[in-house]
């Protein structure tokens, strides 16, 4: 692999894999600051800017190397944005929101990528980068998706847990979230072990039905 095949790599799936990164991130700040704490504004992280958000290991070292080996598993995150319980009103409601946010906002983004294809499909096909741009468009949905649907697992430390915490007696998520770094490590391993490729079947199913709308009637 040459270094212009890594750049072009890089672009079509790191770039667009960080931007989705920043804005589940910001929607968790933004909604938290909705509901009444401000505390990722005040530490400077209610913003997309990728510096804010970037853990060295999660989010650059491992989704490059991942780019350049061409491994078969494709994984990082974020820094976690913060907030503060004690500033919100109902935080066992409004925590349910905040985590929810994360993995809504990529769905969302996923719709608008669909949306994008619809639009370059229609006006633009007769450009000579329209097909490439289109294929790093379906990039930019399936990322999306896995983010939203790895994200939305019942377990702590993901948004899934936190979602959850909303049903669970308050004692039981507590011990939940006190024994966090063993779910972490569970998390870790299935992961590696490549057990998750399960979570492949909603991301397909949703990638299929978004492109296939976006391209219907286009012969694409």
């Amino acid at each position: 692999m040459d270094f212009v095949e890594i750049g072009a790599k890089i672009g079509i799936y790191f770039i667009p894999f960080l931007f989705a990164l920043c804005f589940h991130e910001y929607a968790h700040g933004w909604v938290a600051r909705r509901r009444g704490d401000n505390t990722a504004e005040v530490m400077g992280r209610l913003t997309m800017n990728p510096l804010a958000h970037m853990d060295m290991i999660g989010t650059l070292i491992l989704p490059i190397v991942s780019i350049v080996l061409a491994t078969p598993i494709f994984f990082g995150w974020a820094k976690p944005v913060p907030v503060n319980t004690r500033n919100l009103k109902n935080p066992r409601v409004d925590m349910f929101w905040i985590a929810l946010a994360g993995p809504l906002s990529n769905i969302l983004l996923a719709i608008v990528g669909s949306i994008l294809i619809a639009v370059v499909a229609k006006y633009f096909i007769a450009l000579s980068y329209a097909g490439g741009l289109i294929e790093i468009l379906k990039t930019f949905i399936i990322t999306n998706l896995f983010l939203a649907v790895f994200n939305i697992l019942p377990l702590h430390p993901l948004d899934g847990g936190k979602v959850l915490a909303r049903f669970l007696p308050a004692q039981l998520n507590y011990k939940l979230e006190q024994n966090e770094h063993i779910t972490s490590m569970i998390l870790m391993a299935l992961v590696l072990t490549g057990a998750l490729r399960v979570l492949a079947v909603p991301v397909i199913w949703g990638y299929n039905n978004l492109v296939t709308l976006a391209l219907g009637g286009f012969g694409i």
